[in-house]
């Protein structure tokens, strides 16, 4: 699959959520990160890194894939100064507690929901009223919300993976193509794995 000449007449920048580090690497927690590691791929871009956020751009796209190193609860840090040198247009892309693995949502706005690099965003940006995508690793049964999403996904939701970060990757060409109204209409609250 790929993605060519998406025609944006704006700077775009994706903020992909996750924790630095090969033990984080397939945590649930890093969802985020690895939406951004798929589109790197499609766009063929490769990430630079820095002491505080790793960048890939794709220029024909005009787009930038940005995640925060500073650990999940510091995301905001590395969101408010990386906008301070682009006004740019901004989505954040992070896991969901509450949505079950497969479902998807874009928001234009709202609270944190409990989630910690939202959270921290809001807290330095001093707004709630920014797009995000909040991807579904579904609830704990016997573990606690922490334990839970610093937890690698299971063996067959790694299996399913490749397909999901697919499925996210249209819904995040539809975003950049026609606006977050045809992707919150298009793919909220849909179990991406089942419309296949």
């Amino acid at each position: 699959m790929t993605f060519t000449g998406l025609g944006l007449k704006w700077q775009m920048v994706f903020f992909g959520l996750g924790n630095p580090g090969r033990e984080y690497q397939l945590t649930r927690h890093n969802i985020g990160f690895l939406v951004l590691d798929f589109l790197a791929r499609i766009f063929r871009c490769r990430f630079r890194f820095f002491p505080d956020y790793a960048e890939a751009y794709s220029e024909k796209e005009g787009l930038f894939l940005v995640k925060p190193l500073l650990y999940m609860n510091n995301s905001g840090v590395v969101v408010k100064e990386y906008l301070t040198k682009r006004s740019d247009s901004f989505l954040v892309i992070c896991d969901d507690l509450n949505l079950p693995f497969g479902e998807i949502r874009f928001r234009k706005k709202g609270s944190d929901g409990g989630h910690q690099g939202l959270k921290n965003i809001i807290y330095h940006l001093n707004t709630e009223r920014f797009p995000r995508l909040r991807i579904g690793i579904g609830g704990p049964t016997n573990l606690s919300y922490t334990a839970y999403v610093l937890s690698e996904f299971t063996k067959i939701e790694k299996e399913k993976l490749p397909c999901l970060l697919e499925r996210i990757s249209e819904a995040l060409l539809l975003f950049l193509k026609e606006g977050i109204e045809k992707a919150m209409n298009r793919f909220n609250r849909k179990n991406l794995l089942e419309e296949r």
